[in-house]
């Protein structure tokens, strides 16, 4: 028994016996204990409950692809280049890389886990089996890299735009490409990520490979793993967060429509409402990087996405390297 055969026997959240899983699958139960270890070792929380057996704390969802293709509208599923499903990648976004040309233009790839998920910045993005959703999509452009200005900030409002139709709210956006859940008074946890991978022409063609992860489920030890204030969908749902194919299938639709709204209107189309779900506006930040270490007042985003900050001076300086660190002050 492979480990994706054994999160999806235990998905219900009921308790299964190791003996009872061990003859199911036809090995000993020892088999069954390694498999258990592989996964709590992934991040999955599953409990042993003596002779009742293993068990989930809740149940969960395994990604289907055909309830993802189900759940979206028609034109928007026959607009897909492709939609896959896989247990194990070493990233989305890597994958549809290595496909290179022979990617068609929305091809959506997902993956219950990632051995090398990546954020912003070279960083790590935790990929446990199971809990959250990792997801990336290729869209082909005829223009070059000059006319995405934006297309990350894009993509947040997108998501954003998803969860409301999950009818999730308290959430915001940390520029160039962090979601946040909101606490009072302040942001609050880290809830998902956005990296925009571009290659092709400066002048055009060219593609942008859009990674998402968003947090659904994190478990204590997760957060502690994170290394920052992290949040999930549940925490925004009264502990139970939407079915995570539901949730893949409404963030798919989001993206088609959206990133064609991008390729007609770019950046522009999405201003209004980034600005409204801006969570460093009127903030006192402190940013580090390439341009060096300054404070100012958080002062929105221009034309083009870059982020305007106040100065002590009443000027405003105008950052657009995704090689700055922003944090509150």
């Amino acid at each position: 028994m492979q480990p994706a055969q054994l999160l999806a026997l235990l998905a219900a959240g009921e308790p299964l016996s190791g003996a009872g899983l061990a003859e199911q699958a036809g090995v000993t139960r020892a088999a069954i204990w390694k498999q258990i270890e592989t996964l709590r070792a992934r991040g999955v929380p599953i409990e042993a409950r003596g002779a009742a057996g293993y068990r989930l704390p809740w149940p969960l969802q395994m990604l289907d692809a055909k309830q993802i293709r189900a759940g979206l509208p028609a034109p928007l599923a026959h607009a897909l280049g492709a939609l896959e499903v896989h247990w194990e990648l070493d990233s989305t976004s890597s994958e549809l890389q290595r496909r290179g040309a022979s990617a068609k233009d929305f091809s959506v790839l997902l993956a219950e886990t990632q051995t090398a998920g990546r954020g912003r910045r070279g960083r790590t993005w935790l990929s446990p089996p199971g809990l959250n959703l990792y997801l990336s999509c290729l869209k082909r452009f005829e223009l070059g890299f000059a006319a995405l200005s934006g297309l990350s900030l894009a993509v947040g409002v997108i998501v954003l735009r998803a969860l409301e139709q999950l009818g999730i709210t308290g959430a915001g956006l940390k520029w160039p490409n962090d979601l946040l859940a909101l606490t009072p008074g302040r942001p609050g946890g880290k809830l998902g990520g956005i990296l925009v991978e571009l290659s092709g022409e400066y002048q055009g063609p060219c593609a942008a490979i859009i990674g998402i992860g968003l947090n659904l489920r994190l478990t204590p030890e997760l957060h502690t793993q994170a290394g920052q204030p992290a949040c999930d969908l549940a925490a925004l749902a009264d502990g139970t967060p939407p079915d995570r194919n539901r949730v893949a299938s409404v963030l798919i639709a989001a993206l088609v429509e959206g990133l064609r709204q991008f390729e007609s209107d770019g950046f522009a189309g999405f201003g209004a409402d980034y600005a409204r779900h801006d969570l460093l506006h009127g903030q006192p930040l402190q940013l580090s990087g390439v341009l060096g270490a300054f404070d100012g007042i958080g002062a929105g985003v221009d034309a083009r996405g870059a982020l305007q900050v106040r100065m002590a001076d009443g000027s405003l300086r105008l950052v657009d390297s995704a090689d700055v660190t922003v944090r509150r002050a």
